[in-house]
């Protein structure tokens, strides 16, 4: 049961992310940022469940920097760019 959830966790991630690489959804995007907190939040779970700690510190970073990334697309400001 927790690999069939594990596999859904790792699939919300790597379908937007899949999307962005292939220019059908923008990284700023609601669906986007909204997909990979979901994803990143339930890998968190099964990590803590299970007592993984190195991932569960992965996907916790990786939940926390999408609560801060939808927070910006909710708010309506762009994203922060490295150019």
């Amino acid at each position: 049961m927790l690999q069939g959830i594990s596999i859904l966790g790792a699939l919300l991630i790597l379908l937007p992310f899949a999307g962005s690489q292939l220019g059908r959804l923008a990284t700023h995007s609601l669906v986007y940022q909204g997909l990979n907190l979901i994803g990143s939040s339930v890998l968190t779970a099964v990590a803590a469940v299970e007592q993984q700690y190195g991932f569960l510190l992965l996907e916790g970073a990786w939940a926390l920097v999408s609560i801060v990334g939808l927070t910006r697309v909710l708010q309506g400001r762009p994203a922060r760019s490295g150019d």
